[in-house]
């Protein structure tokens, strides 16, 4: 019995691993490492996203984001169903995104707004430039 749970958590994990990647890799100059177990993803040198499944066995399959000052506790306070505050970068005004709970659009949005918070200014700048062009 525990195997088929264990199976079933792995698939459901890669099902919204692979929804995170969809997103994460048509953004400029990202790219993913495992950094503490965990698929991470970076721009430059620098973490706008880690994918979390079910880490220290806490319940979550979430993708963690840094957020704008302010947004963190008006996202938790509006949709503590989807949104959560996680340990260690919860602090720093990182939130958490329940994938069972969020669509692909939501996803998208929440993914793009991490990668400009950390993405080095001249990488956003062309890359905000090349949307603007193709609108």
């Amino acid at each position: 019995m525990a195997r088929i749970t264990r199976t079933a958590k792995l698939d459901k994990g890669e099902k919204h691993l692979r929804r995170v990647r969809r997103v994460c890799e048509t953004l400029p100059e990202t790219w993913e490492k495992l950094s503490h177990g965990e698929p991470t993803f970076f721009v430059g040198k620098k973490v706008f996203a880690m994918f979390s499944n079910n880490h220290h066995h806490d319940g979550h399959i979430a993708v963690v984001i840094p957020a704008a000052i302010g947004i963190q506790a008006m996202l938790i306070e509006s949709a503590p169903d989807k949104f959560y505050k996680p340990p260690y970068v919860g602090g720093a005004g990182w939130v958490g995104l329940e994938l069972d709970r969020i669509k692909d659009d939501e996803l998208a949005f929440h993914l793009r707004e991490a990668w400009r918070l950390i993405a080095p200014a001249k990488v956003r700048a062309a890359f905000e430039s090349s949307a603007a062009d193709s609108e």
